[in-house]
């Protein structure tokens, strides 16, 4: 059985530079394990699988898999399965609009430009981290330069992120920590991994340098290029601990492994939400030979 098949970039415009993403556009007939099969062998941070929805209200529904196990929610999974269901020729029942349904239940996209989308962050459970666990995470970061007069918080918006402020942008970019301490400080703030983040000086790239460091789990390990649960982490964190910056900003990823991720923040606060955005691009385009 052959289905359509899309790998494409999410986070940017120029193939190579931000996140890829495996979509299998015609999944129904799909079980649990041959989607976690297919994500195995694609061997991508994620695989998403696109399927009628069951809610009358959502476009499509999507399953969201890591090598690992299944995810309610991601990001850039969701950025990059919306690209490539409109990249096939779907048109939105709303002009500009998109509603996906996915584990977190219905989460709701929207054009900003021609080339850029973005999702409306999904809510979130914030847990600041002890502080007596702050000499564990300087230990793990192998940094002085955490700053917490913003204290790191575990956030769950459907993928859990232990959110760590530094003093920079060049701090975030100069960290070699220690993943077994990492791994050991992010499962005792019960996320897999932390989102560590730093501003840039003014007419810098981006308003913020932020790095994702995966510890197992479901997240699996190493350092993402650029996430989307993550900055929608970082959003939401940064309107609690009122450090927001005016009406939005732009956050640079992935400058560390080589990549050049550009992620969009816009709070909207008459409609009370925080739209995450970014363009994709389509790498690969054809048929894929379904178990």
């Amino acid at each position: 059985m052959l289905s359509r098949f899309k790998q494409v970039d999410v986070f940017t415009l120029a193939p190579f530079k931000g996140n890829p993403l495996a979509v299998i556009l015609e999944a129904d007939d799909l079980t649990t394990d041959q989607m976690q099969s297919i994500a195995r062998w694609t061997n991508l941070s994620e695989t998403t699988f696109l399927l009628k929805p069951t809610d009358p209200s959502a476009d499509y529904r999507v399953r969201i898999f890591t090598t690992g196990g299944e995810l309610p929610f991601a990001g850039h999974p969701t950025l990059g399965t919306a690209h490539a269901l409109l990249d096939s020729g779907y048109t939105p029942r709303q002009p500009g609009r998109l509603v996906q349904q996915c584990g977190v239940g219905l989460v709701e996209l929207a054009r900003q430009e021609a080339d850029v989308w973005a999702f409306a962050a999904p809510p979130a459970r914030v847990t600041p981290l002890p502080e007596a666990q702050y000499a564990a995470l300087q230990t793990a970061l192998k940094t002085d330069a955490i700053d917490f007069s913003a204290p790191p918080c575990a956030v769950d918006n459907g993928a859990p992120w232990l959110v760590v402020r530094l003093q920079s942008a060049e701090a975030c970019l100069t960290l070699t920590p220690d993943p077994q301490a990492l791994a050991a400080i992010a499962h005792a703030a019960d996320t897999h991994g932390l989102a560590v983040y730093g501003p840039h000086a003014a007419g810098g790239p981006a308003t913020f340098e932020i790095r994702c460091l995966m510890a197992g789990g479901s997240f699996g390990v190493g350092e993402d290029p650029v996430t989307g649960s993550a900055n929608a982490a970082l959003a939401g964190l940064l309107t609690q601990q009122n450090r927001r910056p005016g009406g939005g900003y732009t956050a640079r990823q992935g400058t560390a492994i080589g990549r050049d991720g550009r992620i969009f923040v816009t709070y909207d606060d008459a409609a009370g939400k925080t739209w995450i955005g970014g363009s994709s691009v389509t790498v690969v385009d054809g048929t894929f030979r379904l178990p």
